[in-house]
């Protein structure tokens, strides 16, 4: 058994900074937050044990040198990591998905310049909070000194909040660094977007997990002190796994594990296996953000999948979407948007079994209703596919936008109320019925519109609809198979 590290270390707290930031950078590190209304006096100081704060929190990177991941932003002679060691920063958006290192290289950044840096977060500070702050800034610009402000999840501030940044961007009074998990073309307002610099983080690879977690098993002070051997080549995979490119998900992972491992003494086992990680992580976490572009990527290739009859696919998505805790009811109309779109009449099954699944969904709820939507999924996925009913309406709807005649031809008409048939006229409604096969040859569309807007396909049960119609003499412009 090995006991891991045992040295405590304390930070002091500088008046104003946020305990977290002063246990990432040190007490010699002033990061301006914005004032609370608890901090009373400018004398009081906390003292912090590093050892208290999350292992995510202990291992963020302090320099551009520590940050895994990410080498087409901070790699050698890129342009940010150029910017930065000039001292050169200008205002930016870093996004991308979470536990990509946004917040912790935003923060790297404001410690590797000679600025002021200030800090305030999206979901808790407002605009008070930023006219205090411009207020200090434009005294130290008078003094010679610039200063950079932090906004983690910029994306939560209101379009208004947004727009009281905008002058402070414009004449340099702040140098804005705001990160975001969510597509900034819809999340940040556009004035703010051009003059800001877009940085898009990537997803860590294996290879960077695989360091990231090796560097918190062997560093003596903020991890675990341990040989990297420690953690199996198994649990290693396993944590690899987990994280799917999330550092802060591989990370609390890791510590989940090593808590549940230690005994009461606090030793630990000679070594972590995949056994230790499967008993400590139970359930994997997805990354899915119900508003963002993981939920409109993730349907998209739902969509896709069933329209292009891959069943597997089509069901690996829905399963996703559902641990991810997608709306059901979202994913069923979606289902039956395809069955009448993709499907069509190649398979009329095909809405039936849709919208019995809404309903499944609706009157049983999840998880049960799950199994309705992964027959619906891949019925509609192995089915014959046909767009041509849907084909039909664009090509209607596109001869009425280009002017065809709305006239109801006089024999269609309503028969109730006086008659409006003007002699001369093409004389009265015939009933199909009465002639044999219930088909007879009359004008049904408009003077002036040539038709040709349903072209069956030749698969599944449109081919006999297809064969049908041909075989009653139906006119057809075109031919499409």
């Amino acid at each position: 058994m090995t006991g891991g590290p045992t040295r405590s270390q304390t930070v002091r707290a500088v008046p104003g900074v946020a305990h977290h930031q002063a246990g990432l950078f040190g007490a010699d590190t002033p990061f301006e937050t914005a004032p609370r209304a608890s901090a009373t006096s400018s004398t009081v100081t906390s003292v912090i044990d590093r050892r208290d704060l999350p292992l995510a929190a202990r291992m963020r990177p302090r320099t551009l040198d520590q940050v895994i991941g990410q080498p087409h932003l901070v790699g050698p002679g890129r342009p940010l990591r150029i910017a930065v060691e000039r001292d050169q920063v200008r205002s930016m958006l870093l996004w991308g998905p979470p536990g990509t290192g946004k917040t912790s290289l935003a923060y790297v950044i404001g410690a590797s310049t000679n600025a002021h840096v200030a800090v305030l977060s999206g979901v808790s500070d407002g605009v008070a909070h930023l006219r205090r702050i411009v207020a200090m800034a434009s005294e130290r610009r008078r003094a010679g000194q610039r200063t950079i402000l932090l906004i983690d999840e910029i994306h939560r501030w209101s379009k208004s909040q947004q727009d009281a940044l905008l002058p402070h961007v414009e004449d340099g009074s702040i140098i804005l660094v705001g990160a975001t998990t969510e597509n900034p073309s819809f999340d940040v307002i556009a004035p703010l977007r051009s003059r800001m610099r877009l940085h898009e983080l990537q997803p860590l690879t294996n290879l960077d997990i695989e360091t990231l977690l090796v560097r918190a098993v062997t560093d003596p002070v903020d991890g675990f002190g341990l040989d990297p051997e420690w953690l199996a080549a198994d649990a290693m995979s396993a944590l690899v796994a987990l994280a799917s490119g999330d550092a802060r998900l591989a990370l609390t992972s890791l510590e989940s594990t090593v808590e549940m491992v230690r005994d009461a003494d606090g030793q630990l086992p000679d070594r972590i296996t995949a056994e230790h990680v499967g008993e400590a992580t139970t359930r994997r976490q997805v990354r899915y953000d119900r508003d963002g572009d993981d939920h409109y990527d993730t349907i998209s290739a739902f969509i896709k999948s069933v329209r292009g009859s891959d069943p597997d696919a089509a069901v690996f998505y829905l399963a996703k979407m559902i641990r991810a805790g997608e709306d059901p009811r979202f994913i069923a109309r979606r289902l039956m948007i395809l069955a009448s779109e993709d499907v069509g009449n190649a398979e009329p099954q095909a809405l039936v079994v849709a919208t019995s699944a809404a309903l499944a969904v609706e009157r049983i709820g999840m998880p049960e209703g799950g199994y309705a939507l992964a027959q619906a999924t891949t019925f509609l996925a192995s089915v014959p596919k046909s767009n041509r009913s849907a084909a039909s309406l664009w090509a209607a709807q596109a001869a009425i936008e280009g002017g065809a005649s709305l006239e109801v031809p006089p024999h269609l008409r309503d028969g109730h109320g006086p008659p409006r048939v003007s002699a001369g006229s093409r004389g009265p409604y015939v009933y199909p019925h009465d002639h044999d096969g219930a088909y007879v040859e009359q004008q049904y569309l408009p003077d002036g519109v040539g038709g040709g807007f349903y072209e069956p396909s030749d698969r599944g049960v449109e081919a006999r609809l297809r064969a049908h119609l041909d075989g009653l003499h139906r006119p057809m412009s075109r031919r499409m198979v």
